[in-house]
């Protein structure tokens, strides 16, 4: 399926239009390049609601230079990538939720978007114990197998990335600009890092700056693309908890670490355990949860795999032949095998459920039987 990148850039930057009214165009016409060129007065039969001017101007974004950014950007090297919702790499999970950013822009390793992912969130100004907890549980979800995702924000989401780099793992930030801006610029090395080792993801167009709204918004993004989210440190007011509510109401488990009750930066951790979330002492309570989960959506991506990837079930497959006995990573893998890295850790995650693959520090993995 052809996409015209030019047209879906086009309409994200139309002044009006957000995402409901963008999935709006979806459903009446198909695509954007469709709209583009519809009549106005089919247009108008189809969305009564919609004045003329309005449709002119929209229409007029597909020649507007503004857009001319994001695909000068697209060429300017390698790893990035803009996705439409409908491109097959749009991550699964996060299609599937409400209000599905309409597209993504990434700076990376696009196949992460479809790996099984802990979203990892909490107080910007966290405490020194809380950022060390963070950084060992991100480490050892990474060298478990599984992506860490987060905000790229100072505090908790700052040590849950590097958790997930010193483990030798992925990590995907998901921000609230657009992918030529770093913010905040602290952690300017730290998104260089995850660009090479992981994946940096947006739903805003090139040039977009700093906007309070942008980052609240983001979040649903954040708790869309994983199986759970983990509340680290947040108070009774933080942003985090936003997250946390996002992520029930996309059926996503939710889970929080308790802290001392003198601490204003626990209230918010204790009121989720209140209100149902899972209550946390160690990194393995939550991979415990999330195994299962993670079984049953990772079982349904390599369903549409190659044949060689189809099913896990028998001592001979490809994916365990290629691994032989010795450590190895998955980018050995990838080398071996006509797979891509989604569907090799897709495998791998299973493997280590099944007891026949092991997760080794620094990101490597190895076959026991």
């Amino acid at each position: 399926m052809r996409f015209d990148l030019r047209a879906w850039c086009a309409l994200l930057r139309a002044p009006g239009v957000g995402s409901k009214t963008y999935h709006t165009l979806l459903e009446a016409f198909g695509s954007p390049e469709a709209f583009f060129h519809a009549p106005i007065a089919d247009i108008r039969k189809r969305l009564p609601n919609l004045s003329a001017d309005k449709i002119v101007s929209w229409q007029a974004m597909l020649n507007d230079p503004a857009v001319n950014a994001d695909l000068d950007w697209l060429q300017q090297g390698d790893g990035r990538h803009i996705i439409p919702l409908h491109h097959p790499a749009y991550p699964p999970l996060l299609r599937e939720t409400d209000d599905a950013p309409p597209l993504l822009f990434v700076h990376g390793d696009a196949a992460l978007l479809a790996t099984t992912q802990i979203a990892i969130v909490g107080s910007r100004n966290a405490t020194e114990p809380a950022r060390r907890t963070c950084h060992s549980f991100a480490q050892d979800f990474a060298q478990a197998g599984i992506t860490v995702t987060s905000g790229l924000a100072l505090g908790i989401d700052g040590a849950a990335h590097e958790g997930a780099l010193r483990g030798g793992g992925k990590t995907i930030a998901v921000v609230g600009t657009g992918l030529d801006r770093v913010y905040p610029a602290r952690h300017h090395d730290l998104a260089h890092r995850i660009s090479a080792q992981g994946a940096i993801v947006s739903e805003y167009p090139i040039g977009t700056g700093v906007r309070a709204g942008n980052f609240p918004r983001r979040n649903r993004i954040i708790s869309g693309l994983a199986l759970g989210v983990l509340v680290v440190e947040a108070s009774a007011q933080s942003g985090s908890l936003i997250t946390a509510r996002l992520a029930a109401e996309q059926g996503r488990e939710v889970f929080a670490i308790p802290g001392s009750i003198h601490n204003p930066l626990a209230k918010g951790c204790h009121r989720l355990i209140k209100d149902g979330a899972k209550l946390i002492e160690t990194a393995q309570d939550v991979l415990e949860e999330l195994y299962p989960l993670a079984r049953a959506n990772l079982e349904m991506q390599i369903q549409s795999a190659p044949p060689a990837a189809a099913t896990t079930d028998n001592d001979n497959h490809p994916l365990l032949e290629a691994m032989g006995f010795d450590p190895c990573r998955v980018d050995d893998l990838v080398a071996r095998l006509d797979l891509t890295p989604a569907e090799i850790s897709a495998m791998l995650i299973i493997f280590e459920l099944d007891g026949r693959v092991a997760a080794l520090p620094g990101g490597m993995f190895q076959r026991l039987s």
